[in-house]
């Protein structure tokens, strides 16, 4: 199939944007949404990719929540023929750096290695109003030169 072939067969709706609230059930309501906007895309998103958006999702929600100390956080999801682009839009200028884990306890370090792992690309904006993340995800494995 030619790539003027596949580019037509796939949908790409509007993107999907999604105010949360900063509450401890942000993040369970960025992964119900996310994985109901990925089930609608044709071309259906590889699992594995599917997993990987997900997860992103769920780390940067909760990071926004966690550390931007703002009323709310926003979510948008954009798709094309190759990849699915999570941004979520927070209160805070302070960029996502990676630490050293806390392997015994709550303080975390895990999640911004793990979103830089599972991503093709990474990026934060500053706004007039803080930050905005970005990630990128291959739609398959092959797309982004991962097997």
């Amino acid at each position: 199939m030619s790539s003027t072939t596949a580019a037509r067969n796939v949908t790409a709706p509007a993107p999907l944007v999604v105010s949360l609230e900063s509450c401890p059930q942000a993040a369970a309501t960025a992964r119900d949404v996310t994985a109901s906007h990925l089930r609608s895309l044709r071309p259906p998103v590889d699992p594995d990719s599917r997993d990987a958006v997900v997860l992103i999702v769920s780390e940067l929600v909760t990071n926004a929540v966690r550390h931007a100390e703002g009323r709310v956080c926003t979510l948008r999801l954009a798709a094309d023929a190759r990849s699915v682009t999570v941004s979520v839009a927070d209160s805070s200028p302070r960029v996502p750096h990676e630490r050293d884990p806390d392997v015994r306890g709550e303080g975390g370090g895990f999640g911004w290695p793990m979103v830089r792992r599972l991503a093709t690309s990474t990026s934060v904006r500053p706004t007039p109003r803080g930050k905005t993340v970005e990630a990128v995800v291959a739609r398959a494995p092959e797309a982004s030169g991962r097997a």
